[in-house]
């Protein structure tokens, strides 16, 4: 009987999978078998394509929908349009922020051929505990805090422990900074803000109702790429909003704080990149409650705490912990007022739900 030649490797395939069943595979056999597999599976991804028809062109991904992403032209006839694109199959998994290259189909969509290098990427763990992007290209994250939710410290280094982890730039950003007076949180907040520039963190207050702040925030983040983190309700896409300006199209929609909670409601679904006037670019992430760090092993914790660094590397035992150890020697420096017994409890904190969830 003629196969023809796609059926005849589909029968090859399953005819030799069948003949070793009954005794164990070597490495060799092994990998002939996956090599057909995977020869096989590139060719129906080809197959099941559209047929392409522009010329190939560089693009960034500016808006992520599972198997769908919004990618803007960088050069070609279509550069600045948004096309809704597909990726093809043999691609690693994409985020916003991620420049591409891609091709038209000719019918107002295209597809993703290749990813260009990624310079940094803002990931956070899954349940599982394995890190996943969701946004490349980052320079910047911001931490914005609000007087209501009212903020605390071990939800803000949990954000900076990620950050320093991940190798990026922090900047907490205090948003809503006119409610500080009548939120009856302002001594707790401005107690907090001087805590973290103590230690050397950037800070900076803001109301998105104020142009001003907005042009200074605007002046502080241009020629950057950002990602605004933080609990629901502290007002990132109307920060979004005013920094874009009122006239922008595809404003971020802004939730209302849930009565009697003062928890913010999500209201952010995709994480979607905004470019601001002038220069800088934003991305929008869906809001946090809290930043897991499951992917941190106890024994690195502690390096996410910037002050900790140059003591850790002074204490007597080398996988020590900094609960009790003897020759501790962040312990000794926390007595001697050089590392904040606040931050040292944030750490326990941190550390105690690390080993719960492992």
């Amino acid at each position: 009987m003629y196969f023809g030649e796609d059926r005849f490797h589909r029968a090859a395939i399953v005819i030799e999978c069948q003949s070793m069943t009954k005794r164990r595979l070597n490495h060799q056999q092994r990998r002939r078998i996956d090599a057909q597999q995977s020869r096989r599976g590139k060719t129906a991804s080809r197959d099941a394509e559209p047929s392409m028809t522009g010329e190939e062109c560089h693009g960034l991904v500016v808006c992520h929908y599972g198997q769908q992403l919004d990618v803007e032209a960088s050069d070609g006839d279509q550069q600045g349009q948004v096309v809704r694109c597909f990726q093809r199959a043999n691609l690693p998994p994409l985020v916003t922020g991620d420049q591409v290259v891609w091709q038209s189909d000719g019918e107002g969509g295209g597809v993703i051929l290749a990813q260009l290098p990624r310079h940094s990427a803002m990931s956070r763990p899954n349940n599982r505990g394995e890190l996943r992007a969701i946004a490349a290209n980052v320079d910047c994250v911001v931490v914005v805090i609000a007087p209501v939710p009212e903020p605390f410290g071990n939800l803000i280094d949990r954000y900076l422990v990620a950050i320093e982890h991940l190798d990026l730039q922090p900047l907490i950003l205090l948003n809503k900074s006119d409610l500080l007076e009548s939120s009856g949180t302002s001594a707790n907040v401005s107690a907090l803000l001087a805590h973290y520039q103590q230690i050397g963190y950037p800070t900076q207050l803001v109301s998105s109702r104020r142009e001003s702040d907005m042009e200074a925030l605007r002046q502080r983040l241009s020629e950057h790429t950002v990602v605004f983190v933080g609990q629901s309700g502290v007002g990132k896409s109307s920060l979004i909003n005013a920094l874009r300006g009122e006239e922008s199209d595809n404003l971020a929609e802004v939730g209302e704080l849930s009565v009697g909670h003062e928890k913010g409601t999500h209201t952010t679904t995709a994480t979607r990149l905004y470019h601001l006037p002038g220069s800088g670019d934003l991305i929008d992430s869906p809001g946090i409650r809290e930043f897991g760090l499951w992917h941190i092993e106890p024994h690195s914790l502690a390096y996410g705490y910037v002050e900790f660094r140059p003591h850790i590397e002074l204490c007597r035992f080398r996988d020590c912990l900094h609960v009790h150890e003897p020759g501790c020697a962040l312990l000794a420096a926390v007595d001697a007022g050089q590392v904040s017994e606040a931050r040292l409890a944030s750490y326990h904190q941190v550390l105690d739900s690390l080993r719960e969830e492992r």
